[in-house]
C-alpha cells in the first residue's frame, strides 16, 4: 500500500506514453510535461513500472499522452499491462474509430474523450481537428463497450461556457439503456496566458444541482457527480481547491519515465526509466514521500 505523509492513499496511476499529439488545443496542460523530450518508453518499460505500482496496491491505471493512439504499438502496450481493476485511456478520439475494438480485446476497460464543443467550426478552431472523426470515435467506443465513456469538456469563458446544456443533451442520447457516457465538466487551469479564459464552473454546478434527481461524492478529489434523466454529470474543480488536493489518490509517470507527484509541480521528479524490481519500488516510495497538496490552504 502506498500512503503519503498526508495520509493520502495512492490507488490511481497515470502513465503518459507519448508527448506527441495530432491536435493543437491552446489550453492543453500536457499532463504537466511542458517540454517535449522526444523520449518514449518501450512497452516493456511501461509494463514493468505498471507492475511495480500494481504490486504496491494501485488499483487503476490510465494511459495518457499527448495522444496515446499515435503510438503504433498502443495495443501492445495495453496487452502487456498487468491486471488492474480498471485500465482506461485518455484520447482526443480522432483515431479511436480505428482502434476501439482492438483495444477492448487487449484489455482496455474504458476511455475518456475530449470534446469541448458540438459546433464543428468552433471545434476546428479550438483543436485543428475534424469534428466528425471524434463523433465517429465516440460511437465506435460505445459499440466496442469501452464504457462508461467520459466526455471531457473544458469550459472556457467566451468560448464554450454557453454550450453546457447542449452537451448534456448530446450525452443523454447514449444513455437510453443505462449510463454509457458520462459528461465531465472540467475547470480550466490558470496556466500562463489563459487567465482571461478562466470560468468558474461552480456557477454551472449550482444550476445542474437544482435540476438533479440525485448526486454522489466520489472518493477521488471528492468530485461531485449529479444525475439528470439517466445521465451523469461530473465536475472537476482543481483550482484553489484544498478539498480536491487533500483527496487526491493519483500519481503520474511522464513520457520519459519519471514519477511526477503532482500535475502542477515539476521540481520533484524521480527518474525510474529502465529500473526493475526492488530498486524500482524503492524509487516509487521515494516519490510518494514527496507528495504534498498543491493547494493546502496555507500562506
Amino acid at each position: 500500500m502506498l500512503v503519503d505523509r498526508f495520509n493520502r492513499r495512492i490507488t490511481n496511476l497515470r502513465i503518459s506514453v507519448t508527448d506527441r499529439c495530432n491536435l493543437s488545443c491552446f489550453y492543453c496542460h500536457k499532463e504537466g510535461q511542458f517540454c517535449n523530450t522526444g523520449i518514449e518508453m518501450s512497452p516493456e518499460e511501461i509494463s514493468e513500472i505498471a507492475k511495480a505500482f500494481r504490486e504496491l496496491g494501485v488499483k487503476k491505471v490510465k494511459i495518457t499522452g499527448g495522444e496515446p493512439l499515435l503510438r503504433r504499438d498502443i495495443v501492445e502496450i495495453v496487452e502487456m499491462l498487468p491486471e488492474f481493476d480498471e485500465v482506461s485511456m485518455t484520447t482526443n478520439g480522432i483515431l479511436l474509430d480505428k482502434y476501439a475494438f482492438d483495444l477492448k480485446d487487449a484489455g482496455l476497460s474504458r476511455v475518456n474523450i475530449s470534446l469541448d464543443s458540438l459546433n464543428p467550426s468552433k471545434y476546428k478552431n479550438l483543436t485543428g481537428g475534424e469534428f466528425k472523426k471524434v463523433i465517429s470515435g465516440i460511437e465506435t467506443a460505445v459499440q466496442a463497450e469501452l464504457t462508461p465513456i467520459k466526455l471531457n469538456m473544458v469550459v472556457m469563458k467566451g468560448i464554450n461556457d454557453d454550450e453546457v446544456q447542449e452537451m448534456i443533451e448530446f450525452t443523454s442520447r447514449f444513455n437510453r439503456r443505462g449510463i454509457n457516457v458520462i459528461l465531465q465538466i472540467i475547470e480550466l487551469l490558470k496556466l500562463p496566458n489563459l487567465e482571461d479564459y478562466y470560468f468558474d464552473i461552480g456557477l454551472i454546478e449550482n444550476e445542474v444541482a437544482k435540476k438533479a434527481e440525485d448526486f454522489r461524492v466520489r472518493a477521488m478529489h471528492h468530485r461531485r457527480q449529479y444525475y439528470l434523466n439517466g445521465t451523469a454529470v461530473e465536475f472537476v474543480r482543481p483550482m484553489d481547491n484544498t478539498e480536491f488536493c487533500y483527496n487526491c489518490n493519483r500519481i503520474r509517470v511522464t513520457t520519459d519515465g519519471k514519477i511526477k507527484a503532482c500535475l502542477l509541480r515539476d521540481d520533484n521528479l524521480i527518474d525510474v526509466k529502465g529500473l526493475r524490481g526492488e530498486e524500482l519500488k524503492k524509487k516509487i516510495f521515494e516519490a510518494v514521500g514527496l507528495r504534498e497538496p498543491y493547494f493546502s490552504g496555507g500562506d
